[in-house]
């Protein structure tokens, strides 16, 4: 396969990759490379989202040095817009909760509103939007940060935006044939080849099936959607998922699997997803689980409860996974364009989901004393804290720069 070609010919995000197309385990690695070289070439604010590591060492190399140390808590550590979306827990009920924690550490609170920041600000200037607006969506960041600080109880106390609204309403009205026809085009027991799923090699297949013999990746099935638990559980069908960005180049693989009980046969789709190491920096007592996976379901289950229940750590083939059922409800926050007054709402509800997911592992104390410190560096005649607009101002042009250079050497590489 000429992946060069592939290069400059696919580039249009509704069909990035042909349907026909037929990848063999050996060339995984290259074509990955590709695709997300890609993805991280579509925007700026693409690239925001694909460049964690990169996040952090400009970071710790700026000009920024005011930053403050709050409480050694779980944090996101990759806590952009696109990571934020609404999430069933095993009943089906559904909030917006943090939907990706793959870079999950114990660390500094700060570093999730920083990352949100930068996020929201580059979808702020993708939609044309003026300075000012970015200045206001940092201060209304802060406001709902705060009340979540103050109140973690009520999760109505800020109200949902149009742009999360609208994903919710979507989201509680979907069923497993939506989240069938969307992943694997068919509601039909199989996988289908092509455009995002790969043949697997055999050790591949033989491992997933031993891995669905163990009865904890057993009980993880059964105990969603009140499932008996003497169902039965059999891999019908499994293939290696080529899905989002930052994961591309790891382990990822989509496995069909029936649950057979005494009435009627059910699916479920797993992703079984490879863990590695965080590029956030972990606070230096930090007490974590050593094993990536384990370290991953830990930081979802004090961050996103619908999220970290579902979950389990796993070893596969020698590499530590992370393996959760896809729930029909699981959507991601996709915003094309924001409007100023969307921008601002989106802004302040989103940092109060963040602050509920870190005020849930404090107490009344710490709260306080994390929310005074936040108000301490907050001087009343700027729009947005000092600490967090240098932040962003600073990371905003590395990420530019960065950004042009990423395109640049693709552009180079493809010709």
């Amino acid at each position: 396969m000429d992946l060069r070609l592939f290069r400059v010919a696919s580039t249009d995000e509704s069909d990035p990759v042909p349907q026909n197309l037929k990848i063999s385990p050996d060339e995984r690695a290259a074509f990955l490379a590709t695709q997300q070289s890609l993805k991280m070439a579509r925007s700026a604010h693409a690239f925001v989202r694909g460049s964690t590591v990169s996040f952090y060492e400009w970071l710790e190399t700026g000009r920024v040095t005011d930053i403050p140390t709050g409480p050694a808590i779980w944090i996101c550590g990759d806590c952009h817009l696109g990571n934020l979306g609404p999430l069933a827990n095993a009943k089906g009920k559904v909030d917006i909760q943090i939907r990706d924690l793959d870079q999950t550490v114990i660390g500094n609170p700060a570093h999730d509103l920083i990352r949100l920041s930068l996020s929201l600000a580059s979808a702020a200037r993708g939609s044309d939007l003026p300075g000012v607006t970015t200045a206001r969506m940092l201060e209304e960041m802060i406001r709902g940060y705060g009340l979540a600080l103050r109140e973690p109880g009520p999760d109505d106390l800020v109200p949902e935006p149009s742009v999360v609204r609208s994903v919710r309403r979507r989201a509680l009205g979907r069923r497993w044939d939506h989240l069938a026809r969307e992943r694997i085009q068919d509601i039909s027991p199989a996988i289908p080849l092509g455009q995002k799923f790969w043949a697997l090699a055999d050790e591949e297949r033989q491992a997933i099936a031993a891995l669905f013999k163990e009865p904890e990746i057993k009980r993880l099935v059964l105990t969603l959607n009140a499932r008996a638990d003497t169902s039965k559980i059999e891999v019908v069908d499994a293939a290696y998922w080529m899905k989002g960005c930052s994961s591309l180049g790891k382990l990822r693989y989509a496995v069909l699997v029936e649950v057979i009980d005494s009435r009627q046969k059910t699916y479920a789709l797993i992703d079984i997803k490879e863990a590695v190491e965080a590029a956030a920096p972990p606070h230096p007592s930090a007490d974590m689980p050593a094993h990536y996976g384990a370290r991953v379901v830990a930081g979802a289950r004090a961050l996103s409860p619908n999220l970290g229940n579902r979950m389990l750590a796993a070893n596969l083939m020698g590499h530590p996974v992370i393996i959760r059922e896809l729930m029909p409800q699981d959507l991601k926050l996709e915003v094309d364009q924001f409007s100023r007054t969307q921008a601002v709402e989106a802004a302040r509800y989103l940092a109060y989901v963040v602050g509920r997911a870190h005020a849930r592992q404090m107490d009344k104390a710490v709260r306080a004393e994390w929310s005074n410190e936040l108000e301490r560096r907050h001087p009343a005649d700027l729009n947005a804290p000092n600490w967090l607009w240098s932040s962003v101002v600073s990371l905003a042009a590395k990420h530019e720069e960065g950004y042009l250079e990423h395109c640049r050497r693709y552009a180079l590489e493809a010709v």
